[in-house]
C-alpha cells in the first residue's frame, strides 16, 4: 500500500511538471497559487520587521543594499518581460531592507521582500559581492523554488486528495508547510534548498547581476573566499549554500554564458 502511494505521488510530481524556471528550462512540480505564497510572504515579512526593525533609509549601507536591489529587480523585470515571462514578477512589490544582526544571511520572501544582515557585509565586501548575494537570493524566488519544496510536501502529505480543495480546507496545515519550507518560527530565511536548487540560483543570479552591470566573475571570487574561510565558516550561510568544489567548478563553467548579459555600468 506504502509502495503503490509512493508511486502515485511521483506519477502526480512528473504530471503536474507544466511550469518552467526561467533561464534553465527546468521543469518543476508547482501547485500552490503564486497569490498564496505571496500573501504568506508578506505576512512573515511583516512581522519580521515588527520584531527586527531595519536599520534607517539615511544609514550609508541601507542605501548600498536598497541600490544593489533595485538594480538587480531591474534586471530581473526586463529579462522576463523579454522573454515573454513578465506574469512571473507582475505581482511582485519590490522592498529592501538592511537589519543589524551578526547573522551571516540574506533572504527573498516571494514577491520580492529582501532582507540582508550586516553580518554578511564585511564577507561581500563590495556592491559586486553584495549583488552576488542578493541576486542568488532573488533567483530563489523568481525560479519559485520555495513554492516548489511546499508543493512537494503537500503533495506527500495529502496523497490523492485535490490539492487545491485540501488548502482550502486546511489553512492552518498549508501555513504550517510554508513555515517550515521558509523557515518561519527559527531563523528566517534559512531554508535549506537542494543542490540543484542552490546551482540553479547561482545561474538564474549570475545573469540578473551581470544584467544589473555587476561582473558575474565576482560570483566565483565570493565562492572562493568563502570556501577558503579556516576553522570556523559562517555557519548560517555555509550551512545553507554549500560552497564546496563542485559548486565553484559549476559557476566557473556557467560563467562564459552569463558573461553574455554581462553590460558595464
Amino acid at each position: 500500500m506504502q509502495r503503490a502511494k509512493v508511486i502515485f505521488i511521483l506519477l502526480l510530481i512528473v504530471a503536474g511538471s507544466c511550469s518552467k524556471v526561467p533561464i534553465t528550462g527546468r521543469k518543476q512540480f508547482n501547485v500552490v497559487p503564486e497569490n498564496m505564497l505571496t500573501g504568506m510572504g508578506l505576512t512573515s515579512y511583516q512581522e519580521f520587521l515588527t520584531a527586527n526593525p531595519p536599520l534607517p533609509a539615511t544609514h550609508q549601507q541601507a542605501q548600498i543594499v536598497k541600490q544593489v536591489g533595485q538594480r538587480i529587480a531591474a534586471a530581473v523585470e526586463t529579462y522576463l518581460v523579454e522573454n515573454g515571462l513578465g506574469d512571473k514578477v507582475a505581482s511582485y512589490s519590490w522592498d529592501f531592507n538592511l537589519v543589524e544582526s551578526p547573522e551571516v544571511n540574506a533572504w527573498c520572501m516571494p514577491g520580492g521582500k529582501v532582507v540582508v544582515y550586516t553580518g554578511i557585509l564585511p564577507f561581500t565586501k563590495d556592491e559586486a559581492g553584495l549583488a552576488v548575494v542578493m541576486g542568488h537570493e532573488i533567483a530563489h524566488a523568481v525560479a519559485n523554488h520555495g513554492g516548489e519544496r511546499m508543493s512537494q510536501q503537500l503533495a506527500i502529505m495529502l496523497g490523492g486528495v485535490s490539492l487545491d480543495v485540501a488548502m482550502q480546507k486546511q489553512p492552518t496545515m498549508t501555513r504550517d508547510i510554508f513555515n517550515t519550507v521558509y523557515g518561519v518560527g527559527s531563523q528566517l530565511g534559512t531554508l535549506a534548498y537542494s543542490r540543484t536548487h542552490e546551482y540553479e540560483s547561482d545561474k538564474l543570479g549570475m545573469v540578473f547581476m551581470a544584467m544589473a552591470g555587476y561582473h558575474p566573475e565576482r560570483t566565483l571570487s565570493f565562492w572562493q573566499e568563502m570556501a577558503a574561510i579556516p576553522g570556523q565558516a559562517p555557519p548560517e550561510l555555509l550551512s545553507t549554500h554549500p560552497s564546496g568544489q563542485k559548486r565553484i567548478k559549476a559557476i566557473q563553467e556557467y560563467l562564459p554564458e552569463a558573461m553574455k548579459y554581462y553590460k558595464a555600468r
